[in-house]
Formats: structure tokens, sequence, C-alpha cells
């Protein structure tokens, strides 16, 4: 049985999962991880599993944590050369898929989410996001993508994304829908929002033909 079969969500929720990237460290507010934890719980609450890198320092650490003191179910997904780096395993063997490498890892996370979040994190979680972002751009999926903006983290990449759009490099068919949530308590129901208004199958991965040579 796959892992999403065994999730049963808030009845109300066509969320299922969630993946939530987020850095490594803590950050210089105590916001930061305040935020991660209440987000944890509120996961649990609602009965969404959470979808994340694996490891249990910093903001990773602090989600996942929050989600399973809370009863929920937390799915860490790790390469194996970062298993050590990152502490990962804490939780337990059945919450921990290991993969060969990074591409195979954020295949998973992707495969396993229905929705993508970012809170504050460096440039790996800025590196996730931005490539859920490229991929809803291409036409790929239509997965709600949520930046966490606790205490503006993200104001300056919105910024950017606003002057991409008036220098016309964002642009007609090359849009995509990016949701922004100032306050933990709005991040799920902009997702759910989001998730009740895009088709089932306009969210999975579209394939490509393989080119003909």
């Amino acid at each position: 049985m796959h892992i999403k079969d065994m999730i049963k969500p808030d009845q109300n929720s066509q969320i299922r999962t969630i993946c939530v990237y987020c850095g490594s460290g803590g950050g210089t507010s105590p916001a930061f991880v305040a935020a991660a934890k209440a987000f944890g719980k509120m996961m649990a609450d609602n009965g969404i599993a959470l979808i994340y890198g694996g490891g249990n320092i910093g903001m990773m650490g602090t989600v996942s944590a929050a989600v399973m003191e809370n009863g929920g179910k937390a799915i860490g997904i790790i390469p194996e050369f970062l298993l050590t780096k990152e502490r990962a395993g804490r939780h337990g063997a059945d919450n921990l898929i290991v993969t060969a490498d990074m591409h195979e890892r954020k295949r998973k996370m992707f495969e396993m989410s229905d929705a993508f979040v970012a809170m504050p994190g460096g440039v790996g979680t800025l590196e996730e996001i931005v490539e859920q972002m490229t991929w809803a751009q291409l036409g790929r999926h239509k997965k709600p993508i949520l930046l966490a903006n606790i205490e503006g983290f993200w104001q300056p990449l919105c910024a950017l994304l606003d002057h991409m759009r008036a220098t016309e490099f964002i642009r007609g068919d090359f849009n995509f829908d990016l949701l922004v949530a100032d306050q933990v308590e709005d991040i799920l129901p902009k997702l759910q929002q989001a998730a009740a208004a895009t088709p089932d199958d306009a969210k999975a991965m579209k394939a490509v033909a393989p080119a003909k040579l």
C-alpha cells in the first residue's frame, strides 16, 4: 500500500500531504522556529502528513517534531550522503526514505506531496521552491505553491518576481500562481482553497514524449 493511501486527512480537506521546504538552521528570529512548530501542529491537527527533507536539525527538525508530537505523520526523504550531516533517522526508519541522490529525492517529494510550502531557509530551500515554480510555469503541474512569509522573510523574492513580470521575463503563458501567507494560520486555508479549485488531473506531473531523432 502506498504511504499516501494510509493517510486519513480531515474530511473537509483535499490535501493529504504537504511538502515543507525549510532551513537546516533556525535563523536569527525566534518567530521562524515558532512558525515551524505552529504549522507542524496545525498539520497534525488536520490529519495532513508532512513530507520533508528528513533532517532533524534546525527548522526541519522543529516542524517534523511538532507534527509527530501532536500525533501526525512525518515522512522524511533524504539522499544517502546527507544522512550523517543532517542527523536523519531519529524518528525511525518507517518514516525515512533514503534516496541515491538529490534528483531522486526531489522527484519523490513531488510525487508524494499535494502542495508545497517554503518556510524561511537558505539556498537549498530557495532552490527547491523555485524548482516547483519553474515546473508550474512550464505547465508540468498545478499543485499549490506557497511562501510562508514569516516576518517578511520572502519579501525580497516576491519583489524579484514582480520585477521579472514588470520586465516581461514572466509573462503570458509563463506566469504561474504563487500563494503568499504572512501568518501561519493563513497557510492551510490558502492551500485548501487553491487545491479545491484545481482539477485532479492538472496536479500530476505531465509526461513528456521522447524526442524523435
